[in-house]
């Protein structure tokens, strides 16, 4: 057997609570037939708590509990949670939850040497043996012991009670509440309890934030940071993303920004899915118009696309971005886009985390998109806010979710470094600028990483247009980059030189032209003219040879008339055709 699989066999048995992040952060849940401490100031919610580790044990896992309260009845306990989705009554008809409230008078408490918990416990066992329990919650322990001075007793009576439970073999609650300088109001409870967590609701510059954290885990490891969690219509949520590591995997798929241009200076492709995209720029520059461009293309492909807005409403943010021929409503009706507006000072940073935790949870998107993340300075200091994107990043990156941020650079500021400090977890970094030039300020976009891929280096004219966004070749030459209308005269003047040129090279080429048709037809005429003086040549010589054959004829006939003498072969010759013609004769 390996020591995996025995390190497994000897872990502490759990009992999973059924509260979302919660079993996470305890490795599995609570410890099975022991009891918890849940301790906390009042308002924190441990007795939320309490009901919802019940409610869920219930109705998803098939175990039964039982709920003994010393503050509230049963109806005031069924009528606090109803606004959480939990109807404590149909559990009670059904014989999966039995709520017993025990009224406990101080006042009439009598402490005596005799005095024990023996009624209690027969109580609470009847109520386990009547629906077979496996839960029990006890809210609070205070109230029980409130009448208690004697700290031996007091120490006695609590251990009893804790033996009690674990001989019982349940999973206990106990909800405690905080004293000053220690976990509980007696400073005991924490002491003789196998798991004690604590709620804290701390208000810091007026905004509240809800925080758990594992003080104490007899017999299994457990996460020890403090925790966010949210208690909204669905129950109590836990954030558990501080624990997450640097074990994401990264894709070799690509998506399109939107923006065909932008594609292609990011390597041709545009961006890798699940990677995480910073848009950073002073006001006005243009980074919603970009963003929403990216929801767009998301939506495009059927796919979900979770988009945060903090400075704009949803009517608002539909309204403006159809201005520049991007409309959004019908991706809304279809469901592939969602928008969630909200002030980041309405609740702490923590808060705001686990709310996005949530909606991701639930939405289940492909994209989310942010703007702007400085606002969450206004909620806590530059250092909280750059340890809750860090975790919001590591949580969308392990879903493989494309995660783009917009960033407000104020004016002054370093361009190049973001007012939050996430630069370098950032995967691909566009930077917006204005570009003051000729009297008017224009938009300028660049890239200054992208990693993973070989992007241009290149500065573009970021153009907000009645049909999107466009990027244009920005000019650089002598007088430096050019933008806006200071560009369209340098493009008018190159054109126009371009022109000028044109039109002189092409008289050049009609004067070139002349002169070739005119030494073709000079070559032409030479020619004709050599061909006629070849002619006549000949003629003079076709003549010449005519008159030197006339003449030796003439010479001929003139010699034969004079009888003149003739070579001796020659008059032998003769003589013979004489004699032929007098034969013949």
């Amino acid at each position: 057997m390996s020591k995996t699989q025995v390190s497994h066999n000897r872990s502490l048995p759990k009992a999973t609570t059924g509260i979302a992040g919660l079993d996470e952060v305890t490795g599995g849940g609570l410890p099975r037939g022991r009891p918890t401490l849940v301790s906390g100031r009042a308002g924190c919610g441990k007795t939320l708590f309490a009901v919802e580790f019940l409610v869920r044990g219930a109705t998803q896992l098939g175990e039964p509990g039982v709920f003994l309260a010393f503050e509230e009845t049963a109806e005031e306990l069924a009528q606090n949670v109803r606004s959480l989705g939990f109807d404590l009554e149909d559990l009670v008809a059904r014989k999966k939850l039995l709520i017993d409230y025990v009224h406990v008078e101080r006042s009439e408490i009598e402490e005596t040497g005799e005095y024990d918990l023996e009624g209690l416990f027969i109580r609470l066992g009847q109520a386990i043996d009547s629906i077979g329990a496996k839960r029990v919650v006890l809210d609070t322990i205070e109230s029980l012991f409130g009448g208690f001075a004697n700290s031996a007793v007091l120490r006695s009576e609590l251990r009893r009670l804790f033996r009690w439970l674990k001989d019982k073999k349940v999973t206990a609650v106990i909800t405690g509440e905080r004293g000053d300088g220690t976990l509980t109001r007696h400073g005991l409870e924490e002491y003789v309890s196998d798991c004690v967590i604590v709620l804290d609701h701390r208000v810091t510059e007026q905004l509240s934030t809800r925080r758990l954290r594992i003080v104490k885990y007899r017999g299994t490891v457990h996460g020890t940071n403090e925790y966010p969690f949210l208690i909204d219509e669905d129950g109590i949520s836990v954030l558990p993303i501080t624990s997450l590591g640097l074990r994401h995997e990264a894709s070799e798929e690509r998506i399109s920004t939107g923006v065909p241009r932008l594609d292609a200076m990011l390597g041709g492709a545009g961006l890798y899915r699940g990677s995480s995209v910073l848009i950073s720029g002073t006001a006005g520059t243009g980074k919603t118009s970009l963003a929403a461009h990216f929801a767009d293309a998301t939506c495009r492909r059927n796919e979900r696309c979770l988009y945060f807005a903090f400075e704009e409403s949803e009517s608002q943010l539909v309204r403006n971005m159809r201005s520049i021929g991007l409309d959004l409503m019908p991706w809304l009706k279809k469901g592939v886009l969602r928008l969630h507006a909200t002030r980041p000072t309405a609740y702490g940073l923590e808060t705001h985390l686990a709310a996005l935790h949530k909606l991701v949870s639930e939405f289940e998107p492909r994209a989310v998109v942010v703007d702007p993340i400085t606002n969450f300075l206004k909620s806590g200091t530059q250092a909280e806010a750059e340890s809750m994107l860090v975790r919001l990043i590591d949580f969308l990156k392990a879903r493989q979710t494309t995660a783009l941020f917009a960033s407000l650079t104020y004016g002054g500021s370093v361009q190049e470094q973001s007012e939050v400090g996430i630069s370098s977890v950032i995967d691909t970094w566009l930077l917006l600028r204005d570009i003051e030039l000729g009297g008017e300020r224009n938009r300028a976009m660049y890239i200054l990483k992208s990693r993973g891929m070989a992007h241009s280096n290149q500065i573009r004219e970021f153009l907000l247009t009645n049909h999107g966004v466009e990027l244009r070749d920005v000019y650089v030459g002598p007088e430096g980059v050019l933008t806006g209308s200071m560009r369209m005269a340098q493009e008018a003047r190159e054109q126009a030189a371009s022109l000028s040129r044109q039109e002189e090279i092409e008289r050049r080429q009609r004067h070139l032209e002349h002169k070739r048709r005119a030494l073709d037809a000079g070559i032409t005429l030479q020619r004709a003219q050599f061909a006629a003086e070849e002619e006549e040549l000949k003629l003079i010589i076709a003549q010449d040879r005519a008159a030197a054959g006339r003449l030796a004829e003439g010479r001929q006939k003139l010699a034969r008339s004079r009888k003149a003498d003739e070579p001796a072969g020659v008059a032998r010759n003769g003589a013979r055709r004489m004699a032929i013609r007098g034969g013949r004769k």
